[in-house]
């Protein structure tokens, strides 16, 4: 998944991110944590402080809890949590995945969050998970693999629906968990653990273009989703507050 700009062809393509002409880019680098990060200015040092804050609720918590980094059920809610962990445990409740499902997400969510202290827009990707928070439209281009409606196609974001986080699953790319074979799987919810947890999801749902329709229907029970795009082959199926764009290029 991007927010679609034009890039030099050497550019990675799931990092082509512009919310704003004015936005700076930077990444930040932390264990296994990737970020790729627009904001007013260089927000570096305290992208970096965030992270690692984050990550050691996280840590700790894993470390009190073993189970919580492999369980692939929904975690018992019957310890007090960090706000990460606990946007974690919700969302692995509401969907019926494993909470881990939601960290790429949540992690987004909560370092963008973050930052808003410091700039008044900011765009946060870990991973192809996003989260959104500018004073203009952006269109997100939607990275689906080897189907030929990879990069042709994108959601358009409206300005006023922000904070808001848009995250993919697959089963045919990247090296995340999937019980499924959809070549994506998007989710907008204005909470980055649910959009991220919730596509984990739908993606376990789709095997072959004829289930499409019943995950997006399972889609539609989960409370707090917005929006679904989900991709299988060269069929796709939405739902939701989502607008679908031409990106106007081939692959």
């Amino acid at each position: 998944m991007s927010v679609h700009r034009p890039v030099p062809p050497d550019d990675r393509t799931y990092r082509r991110i512009s919310g704003a002409a004015n936005l700076h880019a930077f990444q930040v680098v932390v264990k296994e944590t990737d970020l790729h990060v627009q904001a007013a200015s260089d927000l570096s040092p305290q992208c970096r402080e965030a992270l690692i804050q984050q990550r050691a609720y996280l840590e700790s918590f894993i470390q009190a809890h073993p189970d919580f980094l492999t369980t692939l059920t929904p975690w018992r809610a019957d310890s007090p949590a960090p706000e990460l962990v606990g946007a974690m445990i919700d969302a692995s409740r509401l969907t019926g995945v494993g909470p881990m499902a939601a960290v790429a997400g949540a992690l987004a969510e909560r370092v963008g969050r973050d930052l808003l202290v410091f700039s008044d827009e900011v765009i946060v990707e870990n991973g192809g998970d996003v989260f959104i928070y500018v004073r203009e439209p952006v269109t997100v281009g939607v990275d689906a693999g080897r189907s030929p409606l990879s990069r042709r196609i994108g959601l358009r974001v409206a300005a006023q629906a922000m904070p808001l986080a848009i995250c993919t699953s697959s089963g045919t790319i990247g090296h995340s968990l999937s019980y499924g074979t959809a070549d994506a799987v998007c989710v907008v919810a204005h909470q980055g653990a649910l959009a991220d947890a919730a596509a984990t999801a739908l993606a376990n749902r789709i095997t072959r273009p004829e289930d499409l329709e019943a995950a997006l229907a399972f889609g539609r029970t989960i409370e707090g989703i917005l929006g679904v795009l989900a991709i299988c082959r060269d069929q796709m199926g939405a739902w939701g507050d989502v607008e679908i764009v031409s990106l106007g290029h081939a692959r």
